[in-house]
């Protein structure tokens, strides 16, 4: 088909092609939310690469003297119930958090991508078999499905990432369905159907690129989602395995010894609270780029 075709219609790819990539920065840069996000998202990631560097002490270093200590110039977030650095576990716990979110959310909307192209192109009965198995997914809450996987198999990391994947991919693939049901009689579709294209060149030429772009912005917002069933999964015992650092682990021990210190609940909180402000705002920001109908002024 014609590119000069494609870029005639009102679709997401071809608006931001016209307005090209210098006018989407400027218009990100004039979103004071947006850059707050930025800021905070970059500040989170930069914290959790460098952990080896910016963390004063091993996260496992235990030093029975010093603890449940109040912040002081040697630990500047204090310690634990084994004296273990809690700055230095928040850091490493932030490696933790991103990494359970990298690996879901990519391979989840990869498969929901697929997925839900296939659903919304292909022949009905096959929409309406995949349709049955995301509602048949989605029918269970979140923390039931994980209690049972978990005593089924066992707490660990790679559980926490299955059950997360399994749970997140109807989510995506429902989006891209209907996005695709409504691209799949457009009229640059249909051309290029009629000069012979096959299934895979008009999903992955044509589909796929007016479908990523709301795709992203979910996944975006669905980092602090994910960052938080992980916390909440460790904090009641079902995540990774002590003594590896996770946030939702230092929460429980600050629940343990709330009436000892109030340090612990504020260090396993606060990066939870500006992980999800800062990916909030900033998919916010991105779904005003993404979409034109949305956008502002």
């Amino acid at each position: 088909m014609p590119a000069q075709l494609s870029d005639t219609l009102t679709t997401p790819a071809a608006a931001l092609r016209r307005e090209g990539f210098l006018g989407q920065a400027q218009r990100f840069s004039r979103d004071p939310l947006g850059m707050l996000g930025l800021i905070l998202v970059t500040l989170i990631i930069l914290a959790a690469i460098f952990a080896d560097i910016l963390a004063p002490y091993g996260p496992a270093a235990i030093d029975v003297k010093a603890r449940l200590a109040a912040p002081t110039f040697e630990h500047p977030l204090g310690t634990d119930q084994l004296g273990r650095d809690v700055l230095s576990r928040v850091l490493y716990g932030g490696r933790i958090a991103l990494e359970v979110a990298l690996v879901c959310i990519s391979v989840s909307l990869g498969l929901g991508l697929v997925l839900g192209m296939l659903a919304g192109y292909g022949p009905r009965w096959l929409d309406n078999a995949l349709i049955l198995i995301f509602d048949a997914v989605r029918s269970f809450p979140v923390i039931m499905f994980a209690l049972a996987v978990v005593t089924l198999v066992g707490p660990s990391l790679e559980t926490i990432e299955l059950i997360i994947i399994v749970t997140s991919i109807p989510g995506y693939a429902r989006i891209v369905r209907t996005q695709t049901l409504s691209l799949k009689n457009n009229e640059f579709i249909l051309a290029e159907r009629s000069l012979g294209a096959g299934i895979w060149r008009v999903l992955s030429v044509h589909i796929m690129p007016n479908v990523i772009g709301p795709l992203l912005i979910l996944a975006s917002m669905d980092v602090p989602v994910v960052v938080t069933i992980e916390a909440g999964l460790s904090f009641l015992g079902l995540g990774v395995r002590p003594p590896t650092p996770s946030w939702g682990s230092i929460l429980n021990d600050g629940y343990a010894f709330i009436r000892n210190t109030p340090w612990l609940v504020i260090a396993g909180g606060v990066p939870l609270i500006l992980t999800t402000l800062g990916f909030t705002f900033l998919g916010e920001a991105l779904r005003d780029i993404f979409d034109p109908k949305l956008r502002k002024g």
